[in-house]
């Protein structure tokens, strides 16, 4: 049971789901630490600091999820899945822009929590639209 959860291939959205979900959680780890270190180590204003983590993230999601998630490609070119991998990461970074701006300068929260929840919302987003456009 843990085998198929954790090592085999699989197609199964749950099981993809679960593993992504802790792929999600180390690039999120990555995002999350780095947006902290440049807004307030290096006075970076935190909506670029959230962009320029985000992207890092990106790159550790991209990597970890064709190697450890998803077994199935729906486009054959690795430069071109990353360019539509990295578009529709895009999107969620404009999300992620959105929510974190919104729920800090509207609602008036503080930027990392504002960014916790951002992630909760951009996550499914990311996971969804990648697995039926790239990992049919």
């Amino acid at each position: 049971m843990i085998e198929s959860l954790i090592k085999n291939k699989t197609n199964n959205t749950f099981i993809q789901l679960f593993r992504y979900t802790f792929v999600g959680g180390f690039a999120f780890i990555f995002d999350f630490g780095l947006l902290f270190i440049l807004t307030e180590y290096f006075n970076i204003y935190y909506l670029v600091s959230a962009a320029i983590a985000f992207l890092f993230g990106l790159i550790i999601n991209y990597g970890l999820s064709i190697v450890l998630i998803f077994e199935k490609h729906s486009i054959k070119s690795k430069h071109i899945e990353f360019v539509i991998f990295a578009l529709i990461g895009i999107i969620g970074l404009s999300l992620n822009e959105f929510f974190i701006w919104f729920f800090t300068e509207i609602i008036n929260i503080y930027y990392l929590y504002s960014k916790l929840i951002s992630t909760a919302l951009v996550y499914f987003w990311n996971f969804f639209v990648r697995k039926y456009t790239l990992f049919r």
